[in-house]
């Protein structure tokens, strides 16, 4: 599933997120849309009619001069309600354009309405709908969360390209699509007592796994074997994935409410990061299946894997003329099945056994007999109990250099019967008695684009006519259409409405099947087997039944949780451990005090006999104070309880202490001690009396710490008690000290020295109030340490900051760690670094800050110089990391940003080869500057060849670069930057001679509209006046290398503004051109129409530099 939790609205990157709800105007009238208002079912659990659909076009004109930070659609009405698009054209607070549907009336909605709807969001690419970008997924609206979508939708950068397709004439079009479906109550569904089952919880973007768990869950035979697998009691599910396989799927049997996957992920050596990152179902269930087959070596239920899910193929090569035969037998877990040009199951199994002819410059070399004609295919020898088939619905798209999903319509049967047409599908040694009868099982769905989505499975555990989903959290019934006919794919055709625009439009089905599970016949009533208790190893169902316990006590616990409160109750042991170790400031941490979970009528004196049982000081001798947070955040014991008090009950305590409502009461225990350091009674406290708090430093260790609390009066002077401050410290009587006030520490450390000499009143001084003392220092000694008084060391640890340092190049793992702080320059942490890797020149330190929401490198470094601390490199948006990476440069990082880098693809003139050189100048430099450098790098054909620019994108030529351009806004982010030899012939050009643009093509119909692809390289071409198309070809066959055989099948056409218009043999080509030198990418080019069979260069564009997915890797 897409990752939708609701985030801060500055989060950054490729990150889906909520946009809160602002105050809105309702004035806009709903726009007249094309919809299908069919009635929705109202219980998702019950059998549905097609919801409510419709698609919505939205044109922004002048979109690049919008001013306004939102930007809102017309309404228009699906299902009913009203609707609108809204866009923020800048980025919400990132370099993406953001997009959200919008509820546009929910201002004006009853309390506590909701909806749910699936919807995508579209920008349309206006050359190529093919490049179009959308995002799909789905939402239940309330007030709180009134308009849901994509933060990061799409970079700005390629947004406003112009030549990218996205913005033409300054125009964008957005299209939304909205399923609205009418539910009761979403949250309240209860799915065990609908169903008998319960859903597995989502961990971000872990539906992947969700369906293939639940699936394999519902393979009782599999369940049963995971139950067998031996695990003990010592064992943990965090570090065992049988033991948490175990665990998760007794849950699954016997639990009442959804279950969570943390511990078998983490049983995974999964991170979090792992978690949130969306990977490929297939690729999960083998590394699964591979991990749990190891891992059942040696048991009594070793093989399980392959008895149920391993067959056979027999992959053959056999001569047509000669009597020789090679065979290579294979085993297969699961079988990839194309769905592109496959119209069923079926087909694909047809396409799979396809007979594969060898001959001409293909032939087979045969051991004795040398180069033959042949026959290659493959035949199955045997199939599983469980047929898993995965389908194609991911493909390779050379042209875009990029995966697509294909959604075309695909259909697979209730039963599949391989033994059809005489065992076509099945090798000559397969056993021919055992009938290849399979039924449905299970269907895995996808639902979105090739960059995301949501999975979810369609299951029929016993193989009944009953169907359920499985949607993560959330089980329902479901008829067999839905299982079935609907994860078809394809397109469908909505009904129009009378009076509205009624040129229709398909909508294209993103949900669709994507891996099937099947049982064969034969074999079903031992699959689907009865599991039961006891073959539940009881430790096993012991630690469960304990689970259930703990969580029965902590749900019984919340409940009468309103009965109870918690009373922290601080002490003098717990300040003198804490002060100096786990904090500097203020006195205590109240989450590592001790904790009283007290009813809230229990009388406060017969609280203080529980403390008596727990402390060993008697009731008479305890003193409680009760905490106050003052004005500047600080947390001090402010007044004792009086005799009155302490005979209320906890709980009316608790109100007096407490103006906000938490269940907490804070509590500081007064304890005096004797000679004999035993407690004694405390001492009687008047308004003149204040309690005071001490802290030690010593500036050559560095080190602070408690050391006791003084009453002392109002009107004495500090003074007065030196000496018992030297007897806390260990000093001599008569040692001179310096006496400061801590006063606060956000935002920032205010501790000002004491006159000894004036009253603590004069000095304000209060109850509750902390002074750190330390010796008084000769001024000499001072520059001795690093932090010589009170003031600088709490300065240092409240700036004080652990920074893990990794490299740029593996970014996940740290390489060191230095203490910092905070107000470093940047010039003092590249220093600290460039020492730490033992470098002499810090300048060549190039940093970049952490992104807290992606967990990777920002994409841009830090300037040098260009933040003023270390405070400002860790600060993103509104959090802060403790992560920074480094580079070291091989030329300083001023000097460096002098320069501008562009990465160049120099195409050979002779040899067939494209080499990437990086062309490092200063940023004035010109193109001429780029191409003299090139020089010295390539390989010419000759030494007085000259060169050229150009940039590249989508496999046509948009400029050639004039030589005395600056270099320093050339963008080789998006294109590619091409130089190349500039031919002899186009350096004479004749007076009607014409240099033309030369693109390959292809041609693809996709939703009734035929679409022109280009591919491979465009270069130019010199055409002379009245020269026949006859003659050009042969100059192209010759500068292109293309043997007769395969020239023969290309066609020609002259394209303008994306229209073929075909050539014969005769037309003379250079009056389809107007006299100009250079045509536009987007106008008049000659195409070669042909099938892409062009060997692919070994080049691809410049990317992001941190985008990247990671392979599924199950690591224990």
């Amino acid at each position: 599933m897409t990752v939708m939790t609701p985030a801060p609205i500055d989060q950054q990157e490729d990150e889906e997120m909520l946009v809160p709800h602002s105050d809105l105007t309702d004035n806009h009238q709903p726009m007249e849309v094309v919809s299908q208002a069919e009635n929705a079912n109202t219980v998702e659990n019950q059998p549905v009619e097609d919801p409510p659909s419709s698609r919505f076009t939205w044109k922004i004109d002048n979109f690049s001069r919008l001013n306004t930070k939102k930007h809102y659609s017309d309404v228009f009405v699906v299902g009913g309600y009203k609707w609108r698009i809204l866009i923020f054209p800048k980025g919400n607070n990132v370099d993406h354009l953001s997009m959200y549907l919008d509820v546009a009336d929910s201002a004006s909605l009853p309390y506590g309405w909701s909806r749910y709807a699936q919807f995508s969001l579209a920008v349309v690419n206006q050359i190529h709908s093919k490049y179009s970008i959308r995002k799909d997924t789905q939402h239940q609206f309330n007030a709180r969360e009134s308009d849901w979508g994509f933060t990061s939708f799409m970079p700005l950068g390629e947004l406003y390209d112009p030549c990218r397709g996205y913005l033409v004439n300054d125009t964008l079009v957005v299209e939304a699509e909205v399923v609205v479906r009418k539910i009761v109550d979403y949250w309240a569904y209860d799915s065990k007592k609908e169903t008998g089952y319960v859903g597995l919880k989502n961990q971000g973007a872990t539906c992947y796994m969700n369906s293939l768990l639940q699936t394999l869950y519902h393979i009782p035979y599999f369940r049963k074997a995971v139950y067998h697998m031996p695990t003990t009691e010592n064992d943990m599910p965090s570090g065992s994935i049988p033991l948490a396989l175990q665990s998760l799927f007794y849950k699954l049997q016997y639990s009442d409410s959804s279950v969570a996957t943390k511990e078998l992920t983490k049983s995974f050596g999964w991170d979090t990061y792992d978690s949130f990152m969306q990977h490929d179902v297939q690729e999960l269930n083998r590394v699964l299946c591979e991990k749990l087959e190891d891992k059942m070596k040696g048991t009594v239920v070793e093989g399980t894997i392959q008895q149920l899910f391993e067959g056979h193929h027999m992959n053959y090569i056999e001569c047509i003329n000669v009597d020789y035969k090679s065979t290579r037998k294979e085993s297969f877990y699961d079988l990839q099945l194309d769905v592109k040009g496959c119209r069923d199951v079926y087909a694909s199994f047809d396409k799979y056994v396809e007979v594969e002819r060898l001959e001409g410059d293909n032939k087979y070399q045969a051991e004795q007999y040398g180069l033959q004609d042949a026959k290659k295919g493959v035949l199955f020898i045997d199939f599983p109990p469980v047929l898993q088939l995965q389908l194609k619905r991911f493909e390779y798209d050379f042209m875009r250099d990029t995966m697509v999903k294909i959604n075309d319509r695909y259909e697979f049967p209730l039963q599949l019967d391989l033994d059809q047409d005489d065992g076509k599908y099945l090798s000559p040694e397969a056993d021919r008695s055992l009938r290849n009868l399979y039924t449905l099982h299970s269907v895995l769905v996808h639902s979105g684009g090739v960059h995301g989505g949501h999975y979810y499975a369609y299951i029929r555990p016993t193989l009944s006519d009953q169907w359920y989903k499985f949607d993560d959290e959330r089980v329902t019934k479901e008829d067999m259409k839905k299982a079935l006919e609907e994860q078809y794919g394809g397109e469908e055709l909505p009904q129009t409405n009378p009076g509205f625009n009624s040129t229709p439009f398909k909508f294209t089905k993103y949900s669709n099947a994507y891996m099937l599970v099947y049982i064969r016949e034969s074999d079903k009533d031992k699959i689907i087997c009865n599991v039961d208790e006891k073959d539940i190893a009881e430790h096993l169902r012991e630690r469960l039944k304990k689970e259930q316990e703990e969580k029965e006590h902590k749900k019984k616990e919340k409940a009468e949780a309103h009965l109870y409160t918690i009373i922290k109750v601080a002490r003098d042991d717990d300040l003198a451990e804490q002060i100096g170790k786990d904090i500097c400031f203020d006195l205590v941490d109240h989450d590592k005090v001790r904790s009283f979970h007290i009813q809230k009528q229990m009388p406060f004196n017969v609280f203080k006999e529980e403390v008596a049982r727990e402390f060993g000081i008697p009731v008479q001798f305890q003193r409680f104070w009760l905490w106050a947070k003052r004005q500047n955040h600080t947390y001090r014991p402010n007044r004792p309880l009086t005799p009155l008090e302490e005979t209320h009950s906890v709980g009316a305590l608790k109100e007096v202490s407490n103006k906000v409502h938490n269940a907490e009461l804070k509590l500081f225990l007064e304890v005096e001690l004797g000679l004999d350091l035993r407690p004694i009674a405390p001492p009687y406290k008047t308004k003149e009396d204040i309690l005071l708090f001490f802290k030690h430093y010593d500036p050559e260790k560095e080190e602070l710490c408690y050391v006791g609390r003084l009453f002392v009066k109002s009107a004495g002077k500090p003074i007065e008690i030196l000496s018992r401050l030297n007897k806390m410290a260990g000093y001599a009587p008569d040692e001179e000290i310096n006496l400061y006030e801590e006063i606060k520490f956000e935002p920032s450390v205010m501790c000002e020295p004491i006159d000894k000499k004036i009253t603590f009143r004069a000095s304000q001084l209060e109850d509750g109030d902390i002074v750190c003392f330390q010796k008084s220092l000769p001024v000499e000694s001072t520059n001795q340490y690093r932090y010589p008084d009170v003031p600088s060391f709490l300065e240092y640890v409240h700036n004080r900051q652990v920074v893990h340092f990794r490299s740029l190049e593996k970014p996940k793992e740290d390489d060191f760690c230095l203490e910092m702080s905070r107000l470093y320059t940047y010039d003092d942490v590249v220093e600290r670094v460039a020492q730490q890797l033992g470098l002499d020149d810090p300048s060549k330190i190039r940093l970049t800050s952490h992104n807290c929401y992606s967990q990777q490198p920002k994409p841009q470094p830090i300037k040098y110089r260009g933040v003023d601390h270390l405070s400002d490199m860790l600060f993103h948006y509104n959090q802060t990391s403790d992560i920074l990476y480094f580079e070291v440069l091989d030329i300083p990082l001023p000097e460096l940003q002098g320069l501008k880098t562009l990465k160049v693809a120099f195409h050979h003139a002779t040899k067939d080869e494209v080499v990437i050189h990086t062309i490092r100048l200063p940023k004035q430099s010109t193109v001429g500057d780029v191409i003299n450098e090139l020089k010295t790098k390539v390989e010419l054909s000759h030494p007085d060849a000259e060169l050229r620019l150009l940039e590249v994108l989508y496999h046509k030529i948009y400029k050639i670069f004039p030589p005395n351009e600056k270099i320093e806004n050339i963008n080789d982010q998006y294109w590619t930057l091409r130089a190349e030899e500039i031919p002899e012939e186009e350096k004479n050009l004749g007076p009607n001679d014409r240099l033309i643009h030369v693109y390959h093509f292809t041609k693809e119909t996709a939703q009734n509209q035929m679409q022109i692809l280009n591919f491979g390289e465009p270069f130019f071409l010199v055409i002379h006046e009245g020269e026949t198309l006859a003659e050009i070809k042969v100059r192209i066959q010759r500068k292109l290398q293309v043997p007769d055989e395969e020239f023969a099948k290309w066609k020609f056409a002259f394209l303008s503004l994306g229209r073929p218009e075909y050539l014969q043999d005769s037309d003379i080509v250079s009056s389809r051109f107007q006299r100009r030198d250079v045509y536009g990418a987007w106008e008049q080019y000659l195409g070669l129409e042909h099938s892409d069979n062009i060997p692919k260069r070994a080049y691809a564009i410049n990317q992001n530099r941190h985008t990247f997915e990671k392979p599924v890797k199950i690591y224990n």
